[in-house]
């Protein structure tokens, strides 16, 4: 743990500026400043990442899809330990936000990180992380973060760097494997791979990846092949090392978040916490950063969806409620999105015979098309609100892409507001 009077003057200045700048970011009505405070004290001193985060015991939590969730699994989880755990409210997970993070909590003792996978090996170098979670790869935003296999490589190489590090990855997926393979110490979890479009080749050797009815994986010609697990989970219960077996009962839907709890409990485990307790803590993770969080809009009420990449969606296409009284699908093409949609096109939309299907969002059009193609009745209405507005009273589910998620998460925000004022 950091102490701010041991600290070098030119880091404290740093810490000093960026309280200045979260002030005047919060005064001025801007925002919590944190971004903006993250940045200057990077700017101040590029060495406070790993001077901040020296002496804690740190989680890393990487992957395509499931980091915020994982992360704050993870954070839940360490607590059981004793003493305060640092982690992104936001999912910031780029340095800025990595920086302001650990800014606001010098004195913790225990940290769980969320990092972009393309920041992996950089921010490991500044945090000498004890656990590194491996969560999935698979293709997300080729105009920002290029070919899956390139990351894979990388994250390969980051971890060569830090060998007393314990790699907690998901032996289900095939690049997270590949990049862990090697790693001296690596907690196997078959934490589950519902998307293996991206990995039908392996990444070590490019011969075909052969699959098992039971889960099982292997590339032909080689010996490259699925390790066999220490942890993982059915639909009942979680199981792990030396016969440990716990019921499994988490407030999160979907498999996929089954899969997210396993890797927690075994990244917290490797630190010490007690498993039961452990298994306790991530039961209890509710909402995350205003995801599978229900809101009240007029007469619906709301839960909300996000997903950002042709895995992500089909995931949370198979939480969708069938039983809600509508659907709204809410597809964005902006930076931060990914400005190409072709992805719509991989994604197995099905068919809604008994919800009523609005698509919205800036790139409406689009997914009416790719809906119409699929087979799914729909009626097209741009703003997400209206959209909600046109269902039928009762439970929606959004399901919706990054900036359609955060600007409809803003819109209801400001009508709450207006409610109660």
């Amino acid at each position: 743990m950091s102490d701010a009077r041991s600290l070098p003057l030119r880091t404290r200045a740093a810490l000093g500026a960026a309280a200045l700048a979260r002030w005047a970011s919060r005064t001025t009505g801007r925002g919590k400043g944190s971004m903006i405070g993250g940045l200057i004290a990077a700017k101040i001193d590029p060495q406070i990442m790993g001077r901040l985060a020296a002496g804690k015991r740190t989680v890393v939590i990487t992957g395509t899809n499931g980091k915020s969730t994982t992360t704050k699994m993870t954070a839940a989880a360490l607590a059981s330990i004793g003493g305060e755990v640092i982690t992104q409210a936001d999912g910031a997970n780029m340095d800025a936000g990595i920086i302001a993070t650990l800014t606001l909590g010098q004195h913790a003792p225990l940290a769980a990180i969320e990092v972009d996978e393309l920041h992996v090996p950089h921010v490991s170098d500044a945090m000498n992380p004890e656990v590194l979670v491996l969560l999935n790869l698979s293709r997300d935003q080729l105009d920002r973060v290029g070919e899956i296999n390139i990351i894979e490589r990388r994250l390969r190489e980051g971890i060569a760097r830090h060998p007393a590090m314990t790699v907690v990855a998901n032996c289900d997926d095939v690049l997270v494997t590949s990049a862990a393979y090697d790693a001296p110490n690596v907690v196997w979890v078959a934490a589950g791979a519902g998307w293996a479009n991206d990995s039908v080749s392996c990444p070590r050797s490019g011969e075909p990846i052969i699959r098992d009815f039971d889960g099982g994986w292997r590339s032909s010609g080689t010996d490259f092949a699925r390790p066999q697990p220490h942890w993982w989970f059915d639909d009942v219960s979680i199981h792990g090392p030396n016969g440990f077996t716990a019921p499994l009962t988490l407030t999160l839907p979907g498999k996929a978040n089954r899969g997210n709890a396993t890797q927690a409990v075994a990244a917290a485990v490797a630190l010490g916490a007690d498993p039961a307790a452990a298994v306790r803590a991530v039961s209890g993770v509710g909402e995350v950063a205003g995801r599978y969080g229900v809101r009240t809009v007029g007469p619906h009420s709301v839960r909300l969806l996000l997903a950002k990449n042709p895995a992500g969606w089909q995931e949370a296409l198979s939480m969708i409620d069938p039983d809600a009284d509508g659907l709204v699908i809410a597809v964005n093409g902006q930076v931060p999105d990914g400005e190409d949609l072709s992805w719509l096109w991989d994604v197995r939309f099905e068919h809604f015979e008994n919800t009523v299907v609005v698509a919205a969002g800036e790139r409406a059009a689009d997914l009416g098309v790719r809906l119409l193609y699929a087979g799914a009745e729909h009626t097209t209405v741009p703003d997400p609100l209206k959209a909600i507005a046109a269902c039928p009273p009762g439970r929606v589910d959004v399901l919706a892409n990054y900036t359609a998620f955060r600007d409809l998460g803003v819109a209801i925000d400001r009508i709450e507001r207006g409610a109660h004022a």
